[in-house]
């Protein structure tokens, strides 16, 4: 199971078009995911104090393609590769859905539960 985080605006418009294309597959090519381990770091980084977010669940299984473990850009401190998706997302792919809140200083906590 991978994650992937994502506005819940972003995410009722892929339900309208019936497939997630997230903001960087056109213009980097692949959609930005983590581990549950990891997604606490670039949630704060990225969209720190956002309180509209959610986290895709991912079943690899029903990707399209394989993931592709890669470095983040920036590449992680402790040499941590990240997983990366070269293709849409299909909805039946995202097994759950769940909302990811900020903590009250604005940074991101590693999801609870999963």
């Amino acid at each position: 199971m991978i994650l992937h985080i994502c506005p819940r605006a972003t995410w009722e418009d892929a339900l309208t078009k019936g497939v997630y294309e997230g903001d960087t597959l056109a213009t980097q090519g692949y959609i930005h995911c983590s581990t549950a381990e990891q997604v606490s770091g670039p949630a704060t980084a990225l969209f720190r104090g956002r309180p509209d977010l959610l986290l895709l669940h991912i079943d690899e299984s029903r990707l399209p393609v394989e993931v592709t473990w890669e470095e983040g850009d920036p590449p992680h401190p402790d040499g941590n590769l990240f997983p990366h998706i070269y293709a849409a997302l299909p909805l039946d792919a995202v097994v759950a859905v769940t909302e990811y809140h900020p903590d009250a200083d604005g940074t991101f906590s590693r999801p609870t539960g999963l």
